[in-house]
């Protein structure tokens, strides 16, 4: 989701929205017969998957720079952090990806193993943004 100037929230700060996250949180699970409980939950949800793309723009960035072993510690807080989200196949991606850079072939296998048993259960492909190439910037406004 972008705003009305163009800019993904995924791509500012993300205290702020760890800050509305746990919130939300603290809402849901104090007072779960409240009334504004379940707009928690949706606004809950929109912050996580929110987070979860900021964490895969860095590991995307760490990938280009051809930092992997940083990449693949950003993949996995993804993994970790957000596993609910569609940005666990990205990460899963990006995992693939380094570990083959590493030369950790077995560590590959594995990884695309998950990402192709992940794929075949939704019938979903990961998205094909290739990861060594982002996007227009919301400044790049030229091109």
């Amino acid at each position: 989701m972008t705003t009305l100037f163009g800019q993904d929230p995924a791509d500012r700060d993300p205290a702020p929205l760890i800050a509305a996250a746990d919130a939300f949180d603290e809402l849901i699970s104090r007072y779960p017969d409240s009334r504004y409980t379940g707009d928690a939950r949706l606004r809950h949800q929109y912050l996580q998957v929110t987070l979860a793309k900021h964490e895969i723009a860095v590991a995307s960035y760490y990938l280009r720079r051809g930092a992997h072993v940083a990449a693949i510690n950003r993949a996995q807080s993804v993994l970790t952090d957000y596993p609910n989200t569609p940005q666990t196949r990205d990460a899963l991606q990006i995992m693939v990806q380094s570990y083959a850079a590493l030369g950790l072939d077995d560590l590959k296998l594995d990884t695309q193993r998950v990402l192709d048993l992940n794929i075949a259960k939704d019938g979903i492909r990961p998205s094909r943004a290739n990861f060594q190439e982002r996007e227009t910037r919301w400044w790049q406004f030229w091109r």
